[in-house]
């Protein structure tokens, strides 16, 4: 047992002094009886319990030092989540107006998403918004409810012109720059797209993966349209360490961010016990010493006559 006011316990002495003269004086207490020469031996054992039952309250005064002193223990270690920053990266052109299932590209992968944020509890997740032009709607937060409600005010039919264009390389360099701001924890881009980009025409595909991967940014990418996914999306996604996905229907879009969320699986992280409070037995002396007081004061106590 260790105390968080260890100098606390510099007052036992006054409880310890206490105790040392109430045992030393009784070897010199007389005992006064009220009748001479009898023939009644004493009771050592009965003497004895009296002498104890003096000395509870000094030992109560005792055991409150200890309390005060503050007892503490070591817990047990407890395993932490490790947090994933997880940037979703939509598209918001024009194209992702075009029929997939039941509703268009962009409701398919805002609904996918929602589904995706729901069973990552714990991660930190942004949202980014992009056409020709970059928008940060989310920043990294825990607050899922901020991305939940993010699909009505970003369809891409009420955008104006200039988000109408497909520039992958300037929103993942944007998601890149809010990334390497976090200190702690994994850094993953999702990208959803159905575009080919030619800001990673030339070598911009390699170019920017390797700055991605010197970050430590794992990049995955949807591709929700028809067709094979651009070579340059593959690059981008193959170079940092993740993979490339092609959805061709809402339920499959969904198994796709199932399938993310099992490569990329929660770290769990063993941290150091920490120190508690211990007063529990402390306290349990305590009260037993008191009770014991309380219930010798009733018949047992010392009688000079």
């Amino acid at each position: 047992m260790s105390f968080g006011h260890p100098w606390v316990l510099l007052l036992l002495i006054v409880p310890v002094a206490a105790l040392y003269r109430q045992i030393r004086g009784k070897d010199r207490r007389p005992l006064a009886l009220p009748v001479d020469f009898s023939s009644v031996r004493s009771s050592r054992w009965m003497a004895a319990t009296i002498g104890f039952a003096e000395l509870l309250p000094t030992l109560v005064a005792a055991v409150v030092v200890v309390l005060l002193a503050g007892p503490e223990r070591l817990g047990q270690p407890i395993s932490k989540r490790v947090m994933t920053n997880i940037e979703l990266c939509v598209d918001v052109s024009g194209s992702m107006t075009a029929p997939f299932g039941e509703g268009t590209r962009y409701d398919g992968s805002m609904a996918a998403i929602n589904d995706f944020v729901d069973y990552r509890k714990g991660d930190a997740f942004g949202m980014t918004f992009f056409g020709n032009n970059v928008l940060h709607w989310v920043p990294l937060t825990n607050d899922i409810s901020a991305i939940k409600c993010s699909p009505p005010f970003m369809k891409p039919n009420r955008l104006p012109p200039w988000m109408g264009g497909t520039e992958i390389g300037k929103a993942v360099t944007a998601c890149q720059k809010v990334l390497v701001e976090r200190q702690g924890g994994d850094r993953i881009i999702i990208l959803v797209t159905d575009g080919l980009s030619s800001d990673l025409m030339n070598g911009g595909d390699v170019e920017l993966a390797r700055k991605l991967a010197a970050d430590n940014i794992t990049l995955y990418a949807i591709h929700v349209a028809e067709g094979d996914v651009p070579d340059v999306v593959v690059n981008l996604s193959h170079l940092t360490g993740g993979e490339v996905f092609e959805a061709g229907d809402p339920e499959g879009l969904k198994e796709i961010f199932r399938k993310i969320d099992v490569m990329q699986q929660t770290k769990m992280e063993r941290s150091a016990p920490e120190r508690q409070d211990d007063f529990a037995p402390v306290c349990l002396t305590a009260l037993s010493l008191l009770a014991m007081s309380v219930f010798s004061s009733f018949g047992l106590r010392y009688t000079p006559w």
